[in-house]
């Protein structure tokens, strides 16, 4: 018969990650005005392998998901100036002109903060850029709230460095 670990048993303090310790560096927008991200996400495709009457997987292509990133629009700086400048990089609304990928994909940075403000994980979102915006919306009816940007980001991959 096996004995208990004791390790495994007996309480052992942990902190966990907190959802609101986290900066978000390298996009040209002000880290103080995100609100907040989406993890990173991936899917990996597999593939069958089809012999006699069984089959076997192996694992395809990995496709990194985008991510969903929520500002807040202050008055000064402007969020949305900050978004459209690097959305400029890849599309000039006036001319139509396109960009290089090299111009408007951005390496981000995002820092997982410990309750005295160190880091204690850091992400490095490769190859980023902007699928999808949205400026939010106004109402007459709704008083105190706070105008959000809402935007997609699609990365190339990511690196969990710690």
């Amino acid at each position: 018969m096996a004995l208990a670990d004791p390790n495994e048993i007996f309480f052992n303090a942990f902190e966990p990650k907190q959802q609101n310790r986290f900066l978000l560096y390298d996009a040209g927008i002000p880290a103080y005005i995100i609100r907040g991200l989406t993890g990173v996400n991936l899917t990996q495709e597999k593939i069958t392998l089809n012999h006699i009457n069984i089959q076997r997987f192996v694992k395809g292509k990995t496709k990194w998901g985008e991510m969903d990133i929520t500002l807040f629009d202050p008055i000064t700086p402007s969020g949305a100036q900050a978004v459209m400048e690097w959305i400029r990089l890849g599309h000039e609304s006036v001319t139509g002109r396109d960009g290089y990928s090299d111009f408007y994909k951005k390496d981000l940075t995002l820092n997982v903060l410990g309750p005295v403000g160190d880091v204690v994980s850091e992400t490095i979102i490769k190859g980023a850029f902007i699928t999808s915006m949205d400026l939010g919306e106004y109402d007459w009816d709704k008083e105190s709230v706070a105008q959000t940007i809402k935007l997609k980001i699609q990365p190339d991959y990511c690196v969990v460095n710690f």
